[in-house]
Parts: C-alpha cells; sequence; structure tokens
C-alpha cells in the first residue's frame, strides 16, 4: 500500500480517535437506532437516516420506539445535539463514516432481496468523497459487501481501500435480552482490505465494550452470521423435532432437556416451540441455500430444519384440535385465547411470529380467536385488524381452550391456570405450576 493509500487512512483512523469523525446510520430499526444511540454515547456526532417520516420525527422529538433504547438516554443526545434524524440524503456528505442497517428481507420466493442495500448504496455514492468509511451491518449471503456494495460505490470513480473503506460487520442484535446488548457484544469486521478493516475496527472499538474481531474479508464476516443463525435454526428445529417425538412417547420433552442440561460439556440447550419468528432465523438461512445453488451445492440439512420449524404453527393447531375432541367440542366455533402474539417473550415485535401463523390456522378452522398481549396492544395481519383484549377472569374461564404462543413474564401463569379449562402451553410458561386439576398441555 502506496504511502498516499496510508496516509488517507491514517487520516480518518485519527479523525475516529479524537472523536471528531461524523458518523451516519442509514435505517433507524431495531438494528440502527441502538447502534445510532451508543455511537452518540461515545462521543461521536451523529446523523439517522430513514425514509419514514415518522420515525425521524420521533427521534428528533427525543421519543423512543425501539425496546432496547433507553428513553432518558435517546432524550438526553437529541437535546444535547449529539443524535439527529433526517429523510435528507444529501446530508451524507456530511458524514465521515455510515453504517447501513436496512432491511433484508425475503421475496416471496423465499430468495434474498437486497434491494434496500442497494438502494442505500446508491444514495451514498451520490454522495461519496475521499476518506469516508462505509459499512454494511444487515446481514446477507457471502460476497454482497464486494459483489454488489463496491462495484456501486466505485462507480463514482474513487477507489475503494485508497480513497474510501468498505467493510462488512453483522449485527448483533437480540430484542429483550437482558445481559447482551448493541454497547456489550463482541463485533466482527471484516474488511476488502487491510486498511478497510483497519479504519473500520477503529470506529467499532471506540464505540463498544465488547471485543471487536478481526476477520480476513467481508465474506468471512457475511458467512460467519450466517452460521450463527443457522446454528441456532437447525438446534431449535431439533428440539422441535424431538418435543412431536416425546408428545407421541408420553415422556415431557421439556423435563428431558432439563436433564440433558445437567452435563457440563457437548451439549447446549434449544427449546422447541409454536416456531420461529424475528427478523433473523427464520429468514437468513435461505439467505446460504439461495448462495449455494451457485456452486451447484444443495444445503440439505439447513433446508430439512426448515421444513420442521415451518411446520410447527400446524402442529400447536393440530394438538390444539386434539385437546379440544379430547374434551368433546369440536374446533369449529370454538372460543380460543392466544396469550402472546410478539415472537418471543417480554417484547413487543411480531415480525414472523408463529403465534400469527398460529392464529390464522385457528381462524380457518372456524375458531373463534381472540388475544392477549401485553406488549402488543394491537395489529394488522393480511389486511384485519385485532387489538388485545384485558385478561380478565371472565375472559379466560368463558374460553374453551388458552394456547401461551408467547411466555411473557408479566403474566401469572398460576392465576391462568387457576380460571382456565383447559391450557396448551407452547412455550413451558407453567413450569413449577401446580396443576391439580390436570387442565394444562404441554408441546
Amino acid at each position: 500500500m502506496s504511502d498516499l493509500d496510508n496516509k488517507v487512512a491514517q487520516e480518518l483512523i485519527d479523525k475516529l480517535n479524537q472523536k471528531q469523525a461524523v458518523i451516519g446510520v442509514i435505517g433507524l430499526g431495531y438494528v440502527g437506532l441502538p447502534l445510532a444511540v451508543e455511537k452518540a454515547k461515545s462521543g461521536y456526532k451523529v446523523l439517522g437516516f430513514d425514509i419514514q417520516q415518522k420515525r425521524v420525527d420521533m427521534v428528533n422529538s427525543g421519543i423512543n420506539y425501539i425496546g432496547d433504547v433507553v428513553d432518558a438516554e435517546l432524550r438526553e443526545l437529541v437535546f444535547s445535539g449529539k443524535l439527529k434524524a433526517t429523510t435528507d440524503y444529501d446530508r451524507i456528505s456530511e458524514v465521515d463514516a455510515v453504517a447501513i442497517c436496512v432491511p433484508t428481507p425475503l421475496d416471496k420466493h423465499q430468495q434474498p432481496d437486497i434491494s434496500y442495500v442497494e438502494a442505500s448504496t446508491r444514495e451514498i455514492a451520490k454522495r461519496l468523497h475521499r476518506g469516508m468509511l462505509v459499512v454494511l451491518e444487515s446481514t446477507t449471503y457471502p460476497g454482497t459487501t464486494e459483489e454488489v456494495v463496491k462495484p456501486i460505490l466505485e462507480s463514482t470513480g474513487l477507489i475503494c481501500g485508497k480513497d474510501f473503506f468498505l467493510a462488512f460487520s453483522p449485527e448483533r442484535v437480540d430484542p429483550g435480552n437482558k445481559q447482551y446488548n448493541t454497547k456489550n457484544t463482541p463485533k466482527v469486521v471484516g474488511g476488502v482490505t487491510k486498511y478497510c478493516t483497519e479504519v473500520a475496527a477503529t470506529m467499532y472499538r471506540n464505540v463498544l465494550e465488547g471485543e471487536v474481531f478481526t476477520v480476513s474479508s467481508p465474506r468471512v464476516a457475511e458467512m460467519e452470521k450466517l452460521l450463527e443463525n443457522i446454528f441456532r435454526h437447525v438446534n431449535i428445529a431439533l428440539a422441535n423435532e424431538m418435543a412431536i417425538l416425546c408428545n407421541k412417547m408420553g415422556i415431557d420433552v421439556w423435563e428431558v432437556i432439563e436433564a440433558a442440561k445437567t452435563k457440563p460439556y457437548g451439549f447446549m440447550a434449544f427449546y422447541p416451540g409454536p416456531g420461529l419468528g424475528g427478523h433473523c432465523i427464520p429468514i437468513d438461512p435461505f439467505y446460504l441455500t439461495w448462495k449455494a445453488r451457485e456452486y451447484d451445492y444443495h444445503t440439505r440439512l439447513i433446508e430439512l430444519a426448515g421444513e420442521i420449524n415451518n411446520y410447527m404453527p400446524e402442529y400447536v393447531v393440530e394438538r390444539a384440535m386434539k385437546l379440544l375432541n379430547k374434551h368433546k367440542k369440536a374446533m369449529s366455533g370454538s372460543k380460543i385465547l392466544l396469550l402472546g402474539v410478539a415472537y418471543k417473550s417480554d417484547i413487543d415485535d411480531i415480525r414472523e411470529s408463529p403465534a400469527l401463523k398460529v392464529l390464522s390456522l385457528l381462524e380457518e378452522e372456524a375458531a373463534l380467536v381472540s388475544y392477549h398481549d401485553p406488549y402488543v396492544p394491537e395489529f394488522t395481519w393480511k389486511g384485519r385488524y385485532y387489538a388485545s383484549i384485558e385478561l380478565t377472569e371472565e375472559a379466560v374461564s368463558s374460553a374453551d381452550l388458552v394456547i401461551i404462543t408467547t411466555g411473557h413474564t408479566v403474566i401469572d401463569y398460576d392465576w391462568v391456570v387457576k380460571h382456565a379449562r383447559l391450557v396448551f402451553d407452547t412455550r413451558n410458561a407453567t413450569k413449577g405450576v401446580v396443576d391439580t386439576a390436570n387442565k394444562v398441555y404441554k408441546l
């Protein structure tokens, strides 16, 4: 690398170390807003970009809408001038570094949709300047940073690793996690060149408390992120298959897992449930299965795990139907109360929530479905509006079946079991509840 290249990188590193750099974050959702807050807390001036005016207005008013962000911290950063949100992408020209934190969903054919990444990159390219760092954080298939993002940026005539710096650093967000958050979770960084990696790692080391681990390329970092989520995807599928088999054999799968956890090596506990939810686990594996076809390889284990996990909402409804039949009730016309529609406990996120799929399947069987979720007061699903009902004695006792689809810890399950006619617990939320009347059935 020439002295000029070294000088450009060193100038940006110095600017980052001295907290004189202005940092941009594109996408102010579950990943972007917490990241923008942490960067502002560390002393940088931060500009957040989003196409949704409502989000921008809320941030600029100091109003938080993400569970992992502390309300008071957001207000202080906004009112002190450290953090500002905007829909004006021309202001990208003001930043020295920018992170792309936009959605990477699947299309109707279960193929990667990186249109948001491409659109954000084009907006950056229009304002790209010498000595600028670009980091992609959105989960994607290996090769995206170098095959998609880099060519768009280099179409400006600026050269990656010489005039600007490009890296991939996967987001690691676990909504509702009380122990690990954006600040203290270790970070993986892979740059297109050595200096790209060094510049990006410098920024994150100045922001985060967690270790910053560098890898040899963006492709390694991209694959690492997919491995993290596929590991969970496959092991959850194993737990779900064990749950189905244990039910057939009259064995409590939850007790089996608790016993297996006593082994101090070679076992990691994963738990069954009504299906997969959230913005990562149900989606990310398909990025790799899609990319694998380019190399004439069929990812059989990953796809089989997907089949098992995708079947779980249907399995829950089948079990519910059998439980009602056992108590001389038909599914059609039965009153069913779902406890929880968020995809995991103690959060308000319903993205890809299996509870919604269970709800749809129940309604297809002509069940009369209502729900209670203290974190999700209302939502619209498949064009229909739903509102959470109050968890009263009448609501519980009048239901022919209560299905626990999300194990929110703020719900008193002793009380629920006491007043319910019949409970189907898909989350082991009733663990420890005394059930003398044998009302509770578990996944």
